[in-house]
């Protein structure tokens, strides 16, 4: 398949701008109220989540890209476009319920359905091309363990 330069710059924003819309529910408070809470031995620093989440938006945008340059043989793509869309507005949600809301307990749940959301998106993506289901593998070992992380804040606080 011929390279689709604007479909891939757009696939690319997508994720990336949601997950610009979760920093913004985020940044406020990581200095503020995220400081106060306890927090388990093997939180990670600050530092670390911005350049994590960036590469796993994306890697996010390059599995939607190739799952779109398939769009024409995929039979329900409206269905798989929705369950990608479902799972980037959840990840929304987990920053806006913590940090936003300081919802702890909300935010554990929340995740939990974003992690189930996550794996049945990686499914559908690598019926479709085995790279795109393949690139949400980082994705899903880091919710993973931000919901053992968000398990852990919710148990100390």
């Amino acid at each position: 398949m011929r390279f689709k330069p604007f479909a891939f710059i757009i696939n690319i924003a997508i994720p990336l701008a949601m997950g610009a819309i979760g920093a913004w529910f985020t940044s406020q408070y990581v200095k503020t109220w995220y400081v106060t809470l306890n927090k388990p031995s093997f939180n990670p620093p600050n530092w670390v989540f911005a350049p994590v989440w960036t590469t796993l938006f994306i890697l996010m945008g390059i599995a939607a890209y190739l799952v779109w340059l398939k769009r024409e043989q995929v039979q329900y793509f409206t269905r798989t476009v929705a369950i990608y869309l479902i799972q980037l507005v959840l990840n929304v949600m987990w920053s806006f319920l913590f940090f936003y809301a300081h919802e702890i307990g909300l935010a554990l749940f929340e995740i939990i359905a974003l992690l189930l959301v996550i794996i049945i998106n990686a499914m559908v993506f690598y019926k479709i091309d085995k790279t795109a289901g393949l690139l949400f593998i980082p994705y899903i070992l880091w919710v993973g363990f931000a919901t053992i992380l968000t398990y852990s804040i919710f148990s100390l606080n």
